[in-house]
């Protein structure tokens, strides 16, 4: 049974100001992702997730410490393919995401 007057979900999240941010934040940071996948070996892309996008830069999680090393030694071609591709960052933060289980 429909509800009258319901509003679309749609409509709702696109009136809260908060969600649409955060919205527009994960959509920036998966674009950047986008960008720089085409430069990250097969093997390594499925160990990269794309992180927060905040002024002083970008965050990119891997999933272990070699992981994070390789995407270390990768970072510069990763900014300098980021800017080319006309992204304004400053810089990519690299972190090692926690798999632990709560």
């Amino acid at each position: 049974m429909a509800v009258p007057d319901a509003t679309p979900l749609r409509r709702a999240l696109e009136r809260c100001e908060p969600l649409l941010r955060l919205q527009q934040r994960l959509a920036a940071a998966h674009a950047r992702m986008d960008a720089i996948r085409t430069f990250l070996p097969p093997g390594l892309a499925p160990f990269v997730k794309p992180g927060p996008v905040e002024d002083s830069g970008w965050t990119l999680f891997a999933t272990g410490p070699a992981v994070a090393a390789k995407l270390r030694q990768m970072q510069p071609l990763l900014e300098t393919a980021l800017r080319q591709q006309g992204f304004e960052i400053s810089s990519i933060k690299i972190r090692v995401q926690s798999t632990r289980s709560r």
